[in-house]
This record gives C-alpha cells, structure tokens and sequence, in this order.
C-alpha cells in the first residue's frame, strides 16, 4: 500500500531544492540560498548530494569577473521528483 519515499529527496533541504528546481528549470546557487533560508555551507552539501545522485546538473562559470554557481534539474531529477510525489500521495487518506 505505501511505496518507499526516495532517501535523497526525503530530506528537507533537498526536497526544498528540487522544489525550486521542478518550477524554474535553474537557477543561481545565491537565489536557492536566499529562498531556501539555508547556509551556504549546508546548501552546498545538499547540492552535491542531489548532484551524485543525478537529480542536478552543476554549472560553474563567470559571470562579470564573479563566480556564478548554476543549479540544473536533470531529468533524471524530474523523474526522481515526480515519482517521489506519487508515493508520497499514497500516505495521504483518500
């Protein structure tokens, strides 16, 4: 009857990134921060985590003479995401 929740997404923090992710596509590791409430340090971590497990795709480059960090939803981390929410529904009473 209840379907096993996926151990990566079933963490607040990355939960809350893929959140953010599934609706924009990508966006700035600062924008994640700053929706999330998070530190940076632990961002990071979490980001990392999503990105082995290939749910995102982490872009590094320049941005006028600045580090930019771009956070991409893969469609693995779609998938992940939406098989994630369907389970979930199955703990919800109908």
């Amino acid at each position: 009857m209840f379907k096993d929740l996926d151990p990566i997404l079933h963490s607040q923090l990355r939960l809350a990134v893929m959140s953010l992710l599934i609706g924009v596509k990508e966006a700035e590791f600062t924008f994640i921060k700053e929706k999330t409430g998070s530190t940076a340090g632990n961002l990071s971590v979490q980001i990392s985590k999503l990105k082995d497990a290939g749910y995102v795709e982490v872009i590094k480059q320049f941005k006028d003479n600045y580090p930019q960090t771009i956070c991409k939803i893969t469609p693995a981390g779609i998938n992940a995401f939406e098989t994630y929410v369907k389970a979930l529904q199955t703990y919800l009473p109908k």
